[in-house]
């Protein structure tokens, strides 16, 4: 299940129980930003509390921070994006994913918004 932040980033977990979730940015924030040339990864290893800058995005358009939706440490990042940043345009919230965060509390998923909630948030 998919939640989401008033930042426009997405985590995922593959099940309720797994310490790792996969963060990315939303439909919303890329039809926003336009065609993505750039990413800003953060470094394996890197720790993060909720809401901390973990990278960058650059467009056409605009440059945007990428901030993380829970606190963690980031043990993968998607290699792919970097090599090729359209992903997070043709592939947002699959294999446009930016990088994979160890839970340090997994209740902080608790404060972000459903699929639902933040479709109204979005539009």
């Amino acid at each position: 299940m998919k939640r989401y932040s008033e930042e426009h980033v997405w985590i995922a977990r593959d099940d309720d129980a797994a310490p790792v979730a996969t963060v990315g940015i939303t439909v919303h924030a890329q039809e926003v930003l336009g065609d993505v040339v750039f990413v800003e990864l953060p470094a394996i290893g890197a720790v993060f509390a909720a809401g901390e800058k973990a990278g960058l995005v650059e467009s056409v358009k605009a440059a945007a921070d990428v901030f993380t939706p829970v606190g963690g440490t980031v043990t993968e990042v998607n290699e792919a994006l970097r090599s090729d940043p359209s992903l997070a345009n043709t592939d947002p919230l699959g294999e446009g994913w930016f990088f994979k965060l160890q839970l340090s509390q997994a209740a902080e998923l608790d404060a972000l918004m459903d699929e639902h909630t933040y479709a109204g948030f979005a539009n």
